[in-house]
């Protein structure tokens, strides 16, 4: 990825008195691209990358960085056109998208000094994985003096106290809900500045929600998926992505019930097996591990012209990071009657810490830009073409 710099800028050319700022070498192949393509526009019905292209003749910065979140790196544009390598123009708008789209990670995140955790993500994630497993390890031992406390009846209370737990990990998330919000609102003003007239929003939560929720745009354009390791289709990388984003909704799903029941029911846990929460959080838990494993399968054999390749030890990071938390929550809910439990729960929750730590500087902030970017792209169909272009 790119040294983040302070940003040159230059005059705009139309005379107006602001200050633009230059793109970056990422950001210029974009736009090299992006012109080849916009008088090409052989793939204009694969994805909404190429619609929302139609309606600009120019790109901006903040038009490049929109784009690259739009784009979801299905790689079908790649197999279809025919100014790819080894023609001269070298045109890879999955890759080129990808380069820049870590970048804007980055670029947007608060604080802005955190953004150079990205460069390097995976180092990252294995301190604040390393730092968490020891913090609760050491936490049950202060607490209880052992991690063999013998059979607990599944009473995770009486290993750690729940106010301990609940003021560990609400602070952190709230911390990292935070972070996140403020870079999704950064990304968002500058990708969507105040109009005079602002687009209808009707229609357009709903048409970004059904992409988002759909993973609409891993199909390929054409219902047959993405490429991988080739040319040919494949739609395992969207059943794989379902599984996780799914997996994990239902997760939170059962933290969220579990804590419902704590201070609104008046339930104390251990909870049955057939409960509401651990229902949840086993199918939940059985998604989350199918779908990461599917996903780093595909991603260790990924072709290099597919995506960027520097940024695979954070892809690889995030996904075996909720391989980690399903597994050992899953073994936690088999063994919890168990002289294993303390030690397995100790372990579970230091990954789910490593992962309420890493939210904002990591892989899960690409679902947020990109979800910015598709409602971006739902209103702007909704405001005339002014260009007379675009053929949405």
């Amino acid at each position: 990825m790119t040294a983040q710099l302070p940003e040159p800028h230059t005059y705009d050319p139309a005379g107006r008195a602001e200050l633009i700022p230059v793109l970056n070498m990422d950001e210029t192949e974009v736009d090299r691209q992006m012109r080849i393509c916009n008088a090409c526009r052989y793939c204009e019905g694969f994805c909404a990358v190429f619609p929302a292209m139609t309606r600009r003749l120019t790109f901006a910065k903040a038009d490049i960085h929109y784009l690259a979140n739009l784009c979801h790196n299905c790689g079908a544009c790649l197999h279809a056109c025919q100014y790819a390598a080894p023609h001269e123009f070298a045109v890879n708008v999955p890759q080129a998208m990808a380069k820049v789209r870590g970048q804007t990670y980055a670029d947007y995140a608060w604080p802005a000094a955190f953004g150079r955790l990205y460069r390097h993500n995976g180092t990252y994630v294995v301190t604040a994985l390393a730092i968490a497993l020891s913090l609760f390890l050491l936490l049950a031992l202060q607490v209880n003096g052992t991690l063999l406390l013998g059979r607990l009846g599944g009473d995770f209370y009486a290993v750690f106290p729940h106010n301990m737990l609940a003021l560990l990990f609400g602070s952190v998330f709230c911390l990292s809900g935070v972070a996140l919000a403020v870079a999704i609102r950064r990304f968002w003003r500058s990708i969507s500045p105040a109009e005079p007239q602002a687009p209808p929003v009707d229609g357009a939560i709903l048409e970004a929600s059904t992409a988002v929720l759909t993973l609409k745009y891993l199909d390929g354009g054409h219902g047959q998926g993405c490429n991988n390791e080739d040319d040919r289709y494949t739609l395992w990388r969207r059943r794989f992505h379902h599984l996780t984003f799914y997996g994990f909704l239902l997760c939170f799903a059962a933290t969220l019930v579990a804590t419902a029941y704590h201070y609104v029911l008046d339930l104390q846990a251990p909870y049955p097996v057939l409960s509401l929460p651990v229902l949840l959080g086993t199918v939940g838990g059985i998604g989350l591990v199918i779908g990461p494993a599917g996903l780093l399968v595909l991603n260790l054999r990924r072709a290099p012209e597919q995506g960027d390749p520097r940024q695979r030890p954070m892809d690889r990071a995030f996904i075996l990071l909720l391989l980690l938390i399903s597994l050992t929550g899953l073994a936690l809910l088999g063994l919890r009657d168990t002289g294993a439990m303390a030690v397995l729960l100790a372990v579970h929750l230091g990954t789910v810490m490593a992962l309420f730590i890493t939210l904002p500087y990591g892989k899960f902030a690409h679902g947020l830009f990109r979800s910015a970017a598709l409602l971006k792209f739902a209103l702007e169909k909704r405001r005339p073409d002014t260009l007379g272009l675009g053929s949405d």
